[in-house]
């Protein structure tokens, strides 16, 4: 379905062609009429080229991208840049045609061919359309083609003059390809004083210097990421054609497309004809002849025609970066080709990593497979055992075992299986066509074949084809010899747990992990019969066993909740696969580890281990995203705990696939809540956690989401659900310390601070040291409030000192500059009586100023009679401090009778008596 119809002219050839720079254009000054006019010896203009196309019905309106526009068209230069069909002109025409303020704005469809002086002539006829629009400002000396330069600077001074600026938009901007036809466009954007105002949709960036908008942040771009429909859009858009699809299909259909305007409407059309909208998005794909054919004519088909072979031989990689499509197109440049091709984006993604990794849309992706099946067979095969070559010597020996399956590099499959198992295991399945069966005769002679076509299912998420295999291959191999029936039996051991993990039954996982390393070598080393007979016996060593069974035992115990027994088992498999060489295995723990570490509010330990998984080669480019996005979920607990929500949000939007799995899901609501709580959300939040708290796994989990989500219950005054919250969640007879905190607070809130006392639990118990950080400095920081508010200061500031001794090293600032609001006096009056953490508690002074203050019912603070001076201010926030008068005057360079001086003005004004009344009063001011 075509994105927009365009009106194609193109000057007769007895017109002249004039290029070149301005000084050079000449032209007559002859005006045409608006509509239907003409060029002196041209054709007539063509009144659809100068009027907004009507969009195609449905409408949808998307007031992101419209408000999105209409800011950006109040600087000088806004791009709308995407490929084919991603509603460029939809979206130009629906906002050129909504209401406003002042004139409508003026449009020129651009043509194919088009020469400088044709374009200058709509040109022309557009602007005096917009001043005709205009009753306020007269029409600009507007010269029928190519201006020179004196009329130039005419329009310029004339447009600069004008009162309201004039708004141009300029469809299909790439179709001008000589730059001397814009030379002028740029010349009167440039000194019209911001009256001439360019709307441009292209599919590249125009032959206009850009980046002096960009770098003067003049410049605003809509691309294809911004223009590809959100879920909820395309939900909108199915509704719109009238087809009802359930909510996962809509999903589906999202993820499929990417988004992808025309080929949201293509399916749309194709759902409204059959009887089954779910199973047809299913079966939506690129191979459906509207959509193949409208990828190869406006996607393809512009391309070079290296640019398309290169793009049709790396189909039969998932994903491509410059080394690889060179090793499988003998082209040195097929980096460059990709990277040309990527430029325009909606079509070719990258994955920003370095070096880049491009993947095709999935849509595109199915016509570039069609176009590759289009080769001989031995070439497709010769292409594939390239990619398994080049995979085999880059670490992704999962990619290299499905290549040389699909070569029918036979014997290379097996040995792959033999030496590079551990790191065969599905972690994040891709669904791949699946590879020729190995022949029979091959399979009975190496049964360990058919294990590794078994193994290549597995990491696909074919569990039924790969059980099948693994029959297969048990079968042929009752009569192999010892030491390669050793091998062979941990092998299949290994493939028994592939599957067990794609079941996700976890007790079968478990017993699977154990029949593993059941199978491991009976000694640390070979010995010296070891391989007897069998070269390759002997490569599954002791440290493998244990890091692949370690590893499952850690995902099993933490899909179940269970963090402490995942801590320990995914920290021992790391030791092991990083004593065995295994960086995918090694990955896998790291990543995990970290949101582990996380958790329990170890930061700086799960910074480190996050950081040092996001460093580590498997988890550059598109392979192993599910590991990376533990990492990234990890940081984004940190940021949260540190109190950087901006970092924090960042962070989880990278989180991904981690936030899938359960115990990752309540790991990812728990921060995602507390981020909307402290954003001003708090609707949002209670929606986050109470979907998560029905599908956590484990007791702990439920009781973290349990306690957050009263505790801000508490807070939009549900009283009763907090508490009924808490009740379910506080049964038994040692209730968890989360819940019990909050209950403890929400005691405090309802005034009964005895009661809240007793609810509190003991932080300082033996116990205490096991719980989550996060809950036991909460608790502390409560602690000390009731101390100090039952009169006893000493103790609370005892307290407060213990909470910050916790706090210190791994940089804690949240649970400070969120928890009660007595703590912030605390915090201020450690900075008057001394503390061992001055630079920190002076920061979350600071921080806690920062936050939002509750309305009181006695108003806003009263203002002084008199004001500080400004020396008086600075002196004044000295005596926060410790610092004598003496050394004060020191650090200001004043006498000491100067500073005592404004000390008693201080207290003076603020009807003080005392330094720590003065600060007080001082802080109830917000002076300091």
């Amino acid at each position: 379905m075509p994105e927009e119809a365009d009106q194609v002219v193109t000057a007769p050839s007895g017109t002249s062609d004039i290029t070149g720079t301005p000084d050079l254009l000449t032209t007559g000054l002859d005006s045409p009429d608006v509509a239907g006019g003409a060029l002196p010896g041209g054709p007539p203009l063509l009144t659809s080229r100068l009027t907004p196309p009507v969009p195609p019905e449905p409408v949808l309106l998307r007031p992101r991208l419209l408000d999105r526009l209409e800011q950006g068209a109040s600087g000088p230069v806004t791009l709308v840049c995407a490929p084919a069909g991603w509603g460029k002109t939809t979206l130009l025409s629906t906002w050129a045609r909504g209401e406003r303020d002042g004139p409508a704005p003026a449009w020129v469809t651009v043509a194919e061919g088009e020469t400088t002086r044709r374009l200058w002539g709509y040109l022309a006829a557009a602007l005096r359309t917009a001043a005709a629009d205009d009753p306020d400002d007269g029409p600009p000396p507007v010269p029928d083609g190519p201006p020179r330069p004196e009329q130039l600077e005419t329009l310029a001074a004339a447009l600069a003059a004008r009162e309201r600026p004039v708004l141009l938009v300029l469809d299909d901007l790439h179709r001008v390809t000589d730059p001397a036809a814009l030379t002028g466009l740029e010349f009167l954007l440039r000194h019209s004083d911001g009256r001439l105002r360019l709307v441009a949709g292209a599919r590249g960036e125009p032959p206009l210097t850009l980046h002096r908008w960009r770098l003067a942040g003049e410049l605003t771009v809509i691309g294809a990421d911004d223009l590809a429909f959100t879920a909820d859009e395309v939900a909108d858009l199915l509704v719109a054609h009238g087809v009802a699809v359930p909510a996962p299909a809509v999903a589906r259909l999202a993820e499929r497309t990417t988004g992808w305007p025309a080929g949201l409407r293509f399916a749309a059309l194709a759902l409204g004809d059959g009887a089954d909208p779910a199973r047809a998005v299913e079966r939506f794909a690129g191979d459906q002849p509207d959509v193949a054919a409208y990828l190869r004519d406006e996607v393809l088909a512009p391309l070079e025609p290296a640019t398309r072979d290169v793009l049709r031989r790396v189909a039969v990689a998932v994903a491509v970066h410059a080394d690889l499509a060179a090793a499988l197109t003998g082209r040195p440049d097929a980096g460059h080709l990709l990277a040309e091709a990527a430029r325009e984006g909606g079509f070719l993604h990258q994955d920003g990593g370095s070096p880049q990794w491009y993947r095709p849309h999935p849509l595109l992706a199915d016509v570039l497979r069609d176009e590759l099946d289009r080769l001989p067979a031995d070439e497709v095969r010769e292409l594939h055992r390239r990619a398994a070559g080049w995979y085999g010597t880059h670490d992704r020996p999962a990619e290299a075992l499905r290549h040389a399956l699909l070569a029918g590099a036979w014997a290379d499959a097996t040995e792959l299986l033999v030496t590079r198992w551990p790191e065969l295991a599905p972690d994040e399945p891709a669904a791949v066509p699946a590879p020729p069966e190995p022949p029979a005769e091959a399979v009975r002679r190496d049964p360990e074949l058919a294990l590794a076509a078994a193994a290549e299912r597995a990491y696909a998420g074919d569990p039924a084809a790969a059980d099948a295999q693994l029959r297969r291959a048990l079968a042929d191999a009752a009569g192999l010899p010892a030491p390669r029936r050793d091998r062979f039996g941990r092998l299949a051991a290994a493939v028994e747990l592939s599957l067990a993990r794609l079941g996700a039954d976890h007790e079968e996982v478990r017993r699977a992990a154990d029949r593993l390393l059941a199978t491991g070598p009976a000694q640390e080393s070979p010995g010296p019969d070891d391989g007897a007979g069998d070269p390759r016996a002997g490569t599954a060593e002791r440290d493998d066993v244990r890091a692949v069974a370690g590893a499952a035992h850690g995902l099993a115990a933490l899909a179940e909740g269970d963090l402490s027994t995942a801590r320990d088992r995914f920290a021992t498999a790391r030791e092991a696969a990083r004593r065995a060489g295994r960086p995918r295995t090694e990955l896998l723990c790291v990543s995990r580890s970290a949101l582990l570490e996380a958790a329990r509010g170890a930061l700086r330990a799960a910074e480190e281990l996050a950081r040092e998984a996001l460093s580590m080669p498997p988890c550059q480019g598109w392979s192993s995203r599910s590991d990376c996005g533990y990492a990234y979920l990890a940081l984004a607990i940190v940021d949260w705990q540190r109190d950087r929500p901006a970092e924090a949000t960042a962070h989880l939007a990278l989180a991904g696939p981690a936030g899938a799995e359960p115990g990752g899901a309540a790991l990812t609501a728990l921060c995602r809540a507390g981020l909307l709580a402290d954003g001003g959300d708090p609707g949002g939040a209670l929606r986050t956690l109470a979907e998560a708290r029905t599908a956590a796994p484990g007791p702990e989990l439920g009781a973290w989401l349990a306690a957050d989500e009263a505790q801000v219950r508490a807070v939009v005054g549900d009283v009763d659900g907090a508490r009924a919250l808490l009740d379910a969640a506080g049964d038994g007879p040692a209730p968890p310390p989360a819940p019990a905190l909050a209950e403890a607070r929400l005691r405090l809130r309802a005034g009964d601070a005895r009661a809240a006392e007793r609810a509190l639990p003991d932080w300082t118990g033996p116990g205490a040291a096991d719980w989550p950080l996060p809950v036991r400095l909460g608790a502390g920081l409560l602690d000390a409030a009731l101390a100090d508010a039952s009169g006893d200061a000493r103790r609370a500031g005892r307290l407060l000192e213990e909470v910050l001794a916790l706090a210190e090293p791994d940089g804690f600032r949240r649970v400070f500059t969120r928890a009660e609001p007595g703590v912030r006096d605390l915090l201020a009056a450690r900075l008057d009586s001394g503390t061992a953490y001055w630079a920190t508690v002076s920061e979350l002074v600071r921080g806690v100023d920062a936050q939002p203050v509750a309305a009181t019912a006695d108003g806003p603070a009263r203002t002084l009679d008199e004001p500080l001076t400004e020396r008086e201010l600075t002196i004044l926030r000295y005596l926060q401090s410790i610092l004598s008068n003496v050394e004060i005057a020191a650090e200001l360079s004043l006498s000491v009778n100067t500073v005592k001086t404004h000390v008693r003005n201080i207290y003076r004004k603020l009807d003080a008596t005392r330094r720590r009344d003065a600060v007080r009063r001082a802080r109830e001011l917000r002076l300091i």
